[in-house]
C-alpha cells in the first residue's frame, strides 16, 4: 500500500477510535491527528451574517476580545458570595525598607529629631459583597482600605511608633458597563461613598468625606481607571484641613501594563489648579515564591497620605505585595 493509502486508513482507524477529543493529540503523524481534530471541530456558522467560520477561528478571537478587568471581575464574583468571603480591594503590600529623600517630620513637635528617613510602609485592603444581581448586574460592596508607616528604624527614645496611619471605610456601588472611549472599552463603572481620616487628635488631625466616580477600561495588556470626586462641605469650625484638595487632588488616572506574570502600574493625581500640585506613584510586581511576589513601589509628589499632604516627598520602598490591581 502506498503513503498516501496507509495515512488514509491510519486516519480513518484514529478517528473511530478516539472516544475523547483530546486524545487527539496523542496521534503521532501529523495528517492523522488534523484529520482526528476535524471530527470534533467541524465549521460552524456565526449566527451573524452566515459566514463559516472554525473552531480555530472562534478561539483566536475570543483570546482578542480577552479582557483583564473582566477576568478580574468573573474572579470576584466567582467567590465573593461565599459566606464570611473577604476579597483584595486595593493593593496589599508590606514594605519594610522605605527611604524618603524629602522626609519633613516637623508637624510631630519634639519627636521629629528622633524619626528616621528609613520607615516600613504597608497597605491592608480588604472588600465584600454586600448585594448582587440588582439593576444591570450591579453589585453594593463595602470596603476598607489601610495604609500605614511605622518608624521601626527611629532612634530608641522614639520607641518605634507608627507615625502615620490612614483609615478609609468605603461603601461602593459597581455596575458593569460596555461601550468604547477612544478606542478602550468601558467595564466597570463605581460609584462610592468614602470616608478618609487619620484618627489623630489636634494639630495633627486629618480627615475628610468624598463622593467619588470611578471608570475602569481596558485594552488588550493595558487596563486604566479614571476617577474623580466630589468633597462634601464641613464647617469651617470643624474642617482641619481646608486646602486638603490642592495637594492631594481632584482627579485620580490609573494605568497596568500586563506582561506575563508581571505587573506594571502607575497613578497620578492632580489638583486640576492653576498652583498645579501632582503625586505619581509607580508600582512593579514580579512573582518571588508561591504566594508572595516582590514589589517595588517609587512615589513622588504631594499627597502620598493625609498628614503629609502638602509635602513633595520622594520615597523609594522595596517589599512583597500579597494582591494585585489585576
Amino acid at each position: 500500500m502506498n503513503k498516501l493509502g496507509t495515512l488514509l486508513l491510519g486516519g480513518c482507524w484514529a478517528v473511530s477510535s478516539v472516544a475523547e477529543p483530546q486524545q487527539c493529540a496523542q496521534i503521532e503523524d501529523d495528517t492523522t491527528r488534523l484529520a482526528c481534530f476535524d471530527t470534533y471541530f467541524a465549521p460552524v456558522v456565526d449566527g451573524v451574517d452566515g459566514e463559516e467560520t472554525t473552531v480555530q477561528e472562534q478561539l483566536v478571537e475570543a483570546r482578542t476580545e480577552t479582557s483583564l478587568v473582566k477576568e478580574r471581575m468573573g474572579q470576584e464574583r466567582a467567590v465573593a458570595d461565599q459566606f464570611f468571603a473577604l476579597l483584595p480591594h486595593h493593593l496589599n503590600y508590606f514594605l519594610p525598607a522605605t527611604i524618603s529623600s524629602t522626609a519633613d517630620y516637623t508637624d510631630y513637635g519634639p519627636f521629629d529629631e528622633w524619626f528616621d528617613e528609613w520607615e516600613v510602609k504597608f497597605q491592608l485592603s480588604l472588600k465584600a459583597l454586600l448585594a448582587e444581581n440588582l439593576w444591570r448586574d450591579s453589585s453594593v460592596w463595602i470596603g476598607y482600605t489601610q495604609q500605614s508607616y511605622w518608624q521601626l528604624y527611629a532612634e530608641e527614645e522614639a520607641s518605634a511608633p507608627f507615625r502615620e496611619t490612614n483609615y478609609q471605610p468605603e461603601l461602593f456601588w459597581a455596575v458593569p458597563v460596555d461601550f468604547d472611549v477612544l478606542g478602550w472599552h468601558a467595564r466597570l463603572a463605581t460609584v462610592a461613598l468614602n470616608h478618609q481620616s487619620n484618627g489623630r487628635s489636634e494639630p495633627l488631625s486629618r480627615s475628610w468625606n468624598r463622593i467619588t466616580g470611578e471608570l475602569a477600561l481596558d485594552r488588550g495588556p493595558f487596563a486604566a481607571t479614571v476617577k474623580s470626586w466630589y468633597r462634601l462641605p464641613e464647617d469651617a469650625e470643624n474642617d482641619n484641613n481646608p486646602d486638603i484638595e490642592d495637594y492631594m487632588g481632584r482627579v485620580e488616572l490609573g494605568l497596568a501594563y500586563k506582561h506575563g506574570s508581571q505587573l506594571f502600574s502607575m497613578t497620578l493625581k492632580n489638583n486640576l489648579s492653576s498652583e498645579n500640585r501632582s503625586g505619581l506613584e509607580l508600582n512593579w510586581t514580579f512573582p518571588l515564591v508561591q504566594h508572595l511576589r516582590g514589589f517595588i513601589q517609587i512615589y513622588s509628589g504631594y499627597g502620598e497620605n493625609l498628614l503629609d499632604a502638602d509635602n513633595y516627598n520622594n520615597r523609594f520602598g522595596i517589599g512583597v505585595s500579597l494582591s494585585d490591581r489585576l
